[in-house]
């Protein structure tokens, strides 16, 4: 009786098969070292560590022996603090208050201008003779610090919360259109095309494309900026502008050490507080 099967069954051959060599090729170049990969890394700590060695001397980092050899002197200094003084509370927290409402107006006003300056700043949105000049005039308002901005507008409308307000807005602008603007150029085009297919205006691939992907970003970033803005604003007093920073400010002057330090806990708790709700709501709504 013929076995056709055990005819038919090839014999096997010592060499190996096409597919067995290009698992092996394969593997062998998953084990080769990748040296662009190690030169692009080794050329990049080289790069860090020549500039803190350069910048090592003119930040006096030699200094930082002085925080253990002079640690008594702030020891000394900050006992001062250890008995706050609260009592003007009423007044204290009636100027929190005024703190946290210059920035809530400040990070409103600079949502509802940073969104259409973020736009204009993406490069997938709008035309690079657009992009170029929008982001340019943004640095300018992001790299100047809110006490400046402080300062020109207590000369323009005069000492009070409103000059705070404006300059946490101009500052804050130029913060929110980077961020809002890098949020939108990661879109996933798909949505934006398959309204356009439709028909739709510009507008309407904004509105209907755009907004409802980086929405949950936005509102993230907002809620962080107010945080930010709360913390920028009890400083602004400085200069008058309005808040709590005046009254920290003229403590700081009198040597009052303890008053110092109860509206640093105001200021602290304040913030604390609002920290803890933008959380639960940063959960909401990512």
């Amino acid at each position: 009786m013929n076995n056709n099967f055990s005819e038919s069954r090839p014999e096997k051959s010592g060499r190996p098969s096409h597919s067995d060599n290009t698992i092996s090729s394969d593997f062998t170049a998953q084990l080769r070292p990748d040296w662009t990969k190690r030169s692009f890394n080794l050329i990049s700590m080289s790069c860090i560590a020549g500039l803190l060695a350069w910048s090592f001397a003119p930040a006096e980092m030699r200094n930082s022996v002085y925080l253990w050899t002079d640690a008594g002197n702030m020891a000394e200094f900050g006992a001062d603090f250890l008995k706050p003084n609260f009592h003007e509370w009423e007044f204290y927290i009636r100027e929190m208050i005024v703190t946290v409402q210059i920035a809530i107006w400040g990070t409103v006003l600079s949502v509802i201008a940073g969104i259409p300056f973020s736009l204009l700043s993406s490069e997938n949105i709008a035309p690079m003779w657009i992009v170029q000049p929008t982001r340019r005039l943004m640095d300018i308002f992001r790299a100047t610090n809110e006490i400046v901005f402080a300062m020109l507008f207590v000369v323009a409308v005069g000492l009070g919360p409103f000059a705070g307000v404006m300059a946490i807005f101009v500052h804050n602008t130029g913060i929110i259109a980077k961020l809002f603007s890098e949020s939108v150029e990661a879109i996933d085009p798909r949505p934006v095309e398959s309204i356009k297919a439709t028909g739709a205006s510009y507008i309407q691939q904004i509105i209907y494309g755009v907004i409802p992907q980086v929405f949950p970003l936005w509102s993230s970033f907002t809620l962080y900026r107010f945080e930010t803005n709360v913390r920028a604003a009890t400083v602004l007093g400085i200069v008058g502008a309005g808040g709590i920073g005046l009254v920290l400010w003229e403590s700081i002057r009198g040597f009052d050490y303890p008053s110092t330090s109860a509206l640093m806990i105001i200021v602290i708790t304040t913030v604390s507080i609002i920290d803890f709700i933008s959380q639960r709501l940063r959960r909401v709504l990512i």
